[in-house]
């Protein structure tokens, strides 16, 4: 919704459930140097699609220098490795999901991103004070070489509730860990 009105509508039925968000432990199955892409297999029909954008710099922890050359791909993934990664798009057709290994987990007031170090606020929160006060609320929060987006719906809210969204996002990430060293991919 924008301005009062309906901007776009999204209908998901039980039958047909979509699988944005979801993670999974997948297994690398093709590496495509030609196109800087490999084919992952998280255990669905088809194996899903990870192009070098999308993913984490497992060497460089995740920072990179807007000018600095993108690592081929052919260099940061090998079949049969395995990686964690969320699926940012549905299958369509005879085309796989699209998935990302730069993980983010959504929240009331904040989204964790356990494989990037940043903090960002969100536009709609305009006053400098306000976004100052809530950024130095993450930041000493915060796991080291994290990072959390700041919600618009988190202008004003108490600091006991951010904490509280901050505590719960990190618990669900350690137990994504914890269940990713226990299974085997995909």
């Amino acid at each position: 919704v924008e301005n009062g009105a309906v901007q776009e509508l999204h209908v998901e039925r039980a039958l047909e459930r979509g699988l944005v968000g979801n993670i999974y432990l997948g297994k690398v199955a093709r590496v495509l140097p030609g196109m800087q892409s490999a084919f992952i297999d998280i255990g669905l029909e088809r194996a899903a699609f990870l192009h070098v954008a999308d993913l984490h710099a497992f060497n460089g922890g995740g920072k990179r220098a807007d000018d600095a050359p993108q690592v081929p791909i052919e260099r940061q993934v090998f079949e049969g490795q395995t990686l964690t990664v969320q699926v940012i798009k549905d299958a369509i057709g005879t085309k796989g999901a699209r998935i990302t290994s730069h993980i983010s987990l959504p929240g009331r007031h904040l989204v964790f991103m356990p494989t990037v170090d940043h903090i960002g606020i969100s536009r709609r929160i305009e006053k400098d004070g306000e976004r100052r006060r809530l950024r130095e609320i993450v930041d000493r929060m915060r796991p080291e070489g994290t990072g959390f987006i700041v919600r618009m719906v988190a202008e004003s809210v108490e600091a006991q509730k951010l904490e509280a969204d901050i505590r719960f996002l990190i618990t669900v990430w350690n137990e994504i860990i914890r269940q990713k060293d226990k299974v085997s991919a995909p």
